[in-house]
């Protein structure tokens, strides 16, 4: 049962405005997906797939670099990308290695694929430009931020500071 002498942190939220921003904006993608009938298509799977195209198979480890994320969030996402059809493992260059390739249904697909990254980029720019402070900036300036005191530390800081977590 929960302790109901503490008040509940998650009503307030500088993030959620971020994170329901990105998953609006995410699922106006998709609903443009599905009108062009690219069923099963999630938006976060589309840079992996440009890239495979772009680059050919690759290896996991590979593919991660390529795309700056981590191997173990990579070989989730690979996972549930090969679940939905949209890559196969094939041979490596030895007999003890695997490549993610696409599948022929995403090798069908990736020309629209690539028009709809370059739209969205055209689409972000243009909203860039109709507001005073654009993402990109609010980016630089969190990473300018974060390179004088990382996240971990801030978090930390108000951390040692409160005697919940201690």
């Amino acid at each position: 049962m929960a302790d109901s002498h503490i008040p509940d942190p998650t009503r307030e939220s500088l993030w959620r405005p971020l994170r329901v921003l990105q998953a609006s904006m995410d699922a106006d993608i998709a609903r443009l997906y599905s009108d062009k009938r690219i069923d099963g298509l999630k938006p976060s799977f589309v840079m992996e797939l440009l890239r495979l195209n772009a680059l050919g198979p690759m290896t996991i480890t590979e593919l991660a670099e390529s795309v700056g994320r981590t191997h173990s969030a990579l070989s989730q996402k690979v996972a549930a990308m090969r679940e939905a059809g949209w890559v196969e493992t094939v041979p490596g260059d030895d007999a003890r290695s695997k490549k993610v390739a696409l599948t022929d249904h995403a090798r069908s697909v990736v020309g629209r694929l690539a028009a709809e990254w370059r739209a969205t980029e055209a689409a972000v720019a243009e909203i860039e430009a109709e507001i005073p402070y654009p993402l990109t900036r609010v980016v630089a300036d969190i990473e300018q931020a974060l390179a004088r005191k990382s996240f971990h530390d801030r978090i930390a800081e108000k951390l040692a500071q409160d005697p919940a977590w201690e």
